[in-house]
């Protein structure tokens, strides 16, 4: 501020102003550009839950934005949809078939996942007695014959 009650006209100061704040405009492009590469490198871990997942997308998103980045909605979506781990390739298909990408919004595409992998989940495959849930992991084993097969529900 001292630098700038020196300086008697606009011009002065607008330079003055321009040249302190000309680095930081670097540092700013710098940040972003790191930003973006860890946007580019962000993948779903085998267990995420879609909650935390997009609370970690986002918190990248939101920074970049601070920085200047200019993404829209759709390449967010988009990109969000190409991370997802490879349980969720069928829901991506569907969500690209049945919704218009182009007015989805992150809400509703949070809430979309979201409700398919409680259901994913809630599924379970009983063989001979013994509950098998979609992770390939037993749930229960019955002792007691009863053959076939069954979806429990």
């Amino acid at each position: 501020m001292e630098t700038i009650l020196r300086k008697d006209i606009s011009k002065q100061i607008w330079d003055s102003m321009k040249k302190k704040y000309e680095g930081s405009a670097k540092v700013k492009r710098q940040q972003l550009q790191t930003l973006r590469t860890e946007f580019e490198n962000l993948k779903m871990q085998s267990g995420e839950s879609i909650a935390i997942y997009f609370s970690r997308f986002m918190s990248i998103t939101n920074k970049m934005q601070l920085f200047g980045d200019k993404s829209n909605d759709i390449s967010i979506i988009e990109k969000i949809l190409r991370s997802l781990t490879p349980k969720f390739n069928f829901v991506v298909c569907a969500i690209e078939e049945s919704k218009n990408i182009d007015e989805l919004s992150l809400y509703e595409l949070q809430s979309s996942l979201q409700n398919v992998k409680v259901e994913v989940e809630r599924r379970e495959v009983t063989i001979n007695g013994t509950t098998i849930n979609n992770n390939n992991e037993i749930v229960n084993v019955k002792e007691e014959g009863g053959g076939g097969v069954e979806e429990v529900m």
